[in-house]
């Protein structure tokens, strides 16, 4: 079985670490506080263990990156350069700011020219980052039922790294769409806004997004 250290230790985290495990993966999660996952280990369905970041990063084929923007790249740190060397790294982070949102906009601590995963990327420059699941809401992270087949958009430097994240899209109930090099994180992120709109409007959170091409 495939090994993938997940990250972090909210909703987002659980949700792809019990969608890992359901799908036949090892999953350790990475944490700073083991005991905020002793709950989620004792119901988890599977090879499930809890370590520290350093203890996950280096037991991991793959990695997950599922905490807050504004500490993702101390989390790195504890991970350690060169347990991070080499592996894929799924990049779920959005660089959302303390402040408040502007009519349901919420505001972004990076620049319009640039993403929260090119500084990551820059920062460990021998992991391979890619960016997914950023822009849909936990709940419908692993196998959603929608109207059709939603799309998650992606993207990195690595062909190889990018084509295994295509892969685990598909299984998970996703039509995996490539937005290009790590450039692309700019968009990518930038959708999390616009997916947060009728969520903080309407209190409707139960949305994707969907590529469509013209009818033949």
């Amino acid at each position: 079985m495939k090994k993938v250290a997940v990250l972090g230790s909210g909703a987002v985290g659980d949700a792809l670490s019990n969608g890992f495990l359901q799908h036949g993966f090892s999953v350790m999660r990475g944490t700073r506080d083991p005991q905020k996952l002793q709950a989620w280990k004792a119901g988890a369905k599977g090879d499930a263990a809890i370590g520290s970041y350093q203890e996950a990063a280096k037991w991991a084929d793959t990695i997950v990156l599922s905490v807050k923007g504004s500490v993702a790249e101390e989390v790195l740190d504890h991970c350690g350069a060169a347990n991070l060397a080499g592996k894929t790294i799924i990049d779920t982070t959005n660089p959302i700011g303390n402040e408040p949102p502007d009519n349901g906009v919420i505001r972004y601590f990076t620049g319009a020219n640039e993403s929260l995963m090119e500084r990551l990327q820059k920062k460990v420059p021998g992991a391979k980052f890619v960016k997914a699941f950023n822009s849909v809401g936990s709940v419908f992270m692993v196998n959603p039922k929608f109207e059709s087949t939603p799309t998650m958009f992606f993207c990195g430097n690595d062909a190889g790294a990018k084509q295994e994240v295509a892969d685990l899209l598909t299984t998970f109930g996703w039509q995996p769409f490539d937005c290009g090099g790590v450039e692309g994180a700019r968009p990518i992120e930038q959708l999390c806004i616009l997916w947060c709109i009728p969520g903080f409007l309407r209190n409707d959170w139960a949305n994707a997004f969907k590529m469509i091409k013209p009818a033949k």
